[in-house]
């Protein structure tokens, strides 16, 4: 497995191919966005793990879009059954998986234990819905120094897991060297993310524009309220599937392609028994 360093330009073709390969599947992906979040809210709502377990399985709801983009990417259809990928491709990676998601449980339990610091946990219940947001909340000078504090400490997080459920699923690499490699990518290719992340921004903030104009309009026309919302919420759940849509590229880009499958890592997916040396299972990531 190779690292791969990408000039800063490149991140504003991976936006470009997370919305073009979204509207390959348009549906498919929104759906399966939609069950990923609709999948966490209900395991969040278990009592007392409820919300760790969530947690846990955001690696899985990653990589589930990952191989979901680079399934229409080829020219196959994403189906539901994607969304367990990483529960179905032999033990070694499921503990791998699952490993990954403990860790990032922990570390963004870590970050709302840190931001409670600050503000004795004001932040952390409402961020996680234990608490209403309010407007004296949101204008409390502990609350945003919490806020902004967990965005500080939350990127870093990101970063460790941002390549980490593709090298376990794709590659075979062990969790914790999988955060490692993930986080050197990210900081070798600090460039294209950057212009990544500010591209996204431009283009969330575009949309909420021209939502907002339509949403007025409507207004001005004297059309109901559930028109708008509606209109809000599609226009979001849309872009959040882009966005996961494009993460896929971001790997593909920065490391190099996992050797072809092999009727031993086949083997794997059905019964279990060790994968070869190439780790693949499932879909490979979209070509250059």
């Amino acid at each position: 497995m190779k690292l791969h360093i990408v000039p800063a330009r490149t991140g504003l073709e991976w936006v470009r191919l997370g919305i073009r390969v979204f509207w390959r599947q348009p549906m498919a992906l929104a759906a399966l966005f939609f069950l990923t979040m609709a999948a966490m809210s209900l395991v969040s709502l278990l009592p007392l793990v409820g919300p760790a377990v969530a947690l846990a399985l955001l690696p899985s709801a990653t990589l589930a879009m990952m191989v979901a983009a680079a399934e229409a990417t080829q020219g196959r259809f994403p189906t539901p059954a994607l969304l367990l990928v990483a529960f179905r491709t032999g033990q070694h990676r499921l503990r791998a998986m699952l490993s990954l998601g403990a860790l990032y449980a922990v570390g963004f339990l870590a970050v709302m234990g840190i931001s409670a610091l600050v503000d004795d946990g004001q932040f952390a219940r409402v961020y996680l819905g234990g608490a209403p947001m309010t407007r004296e909340i949101a204008q409390s000078g502990d609350f945003q120094a919490a806020m902004w504090l967990s965005l500080m400490l939350y990127v870093p997080l990101s970063l460790l897991f941002w390549h980490a459920p593709g090298l376990v699923h794709w590659h075979g690499v062990p969790p914790v060297k999988a955060l490692f490699f993930s986080i050197v990518a990210c900081l070798r290719n600090f460039g294209a993310f950057t212009v990544y992340g500010f591209a996204w921004t431009g283009v969330f903030l575009g949309a909420g524009i021209l939502v907002s104009v339509v949403v007025t309009l409507l207004a001005v026309f004297g059309l109901g309220t559930g028109i708008a919302g509606g209109i809000m919420v599609g226009t979001a759940l849309m872009l959040a599937a882009m966005f996961f849509s494009s993460v896929v590229f971001t790997f593909r880009d920065c490391f190099e392609p996992p050797e072809k499958w092999t009727a031993h890592t086949a083997a794997e997916a059905a019964d279990g028994t060790p994968a070869d040396a190439s780790g693949r299972t499932g879909s490979e990531p979209p070509a250059p």
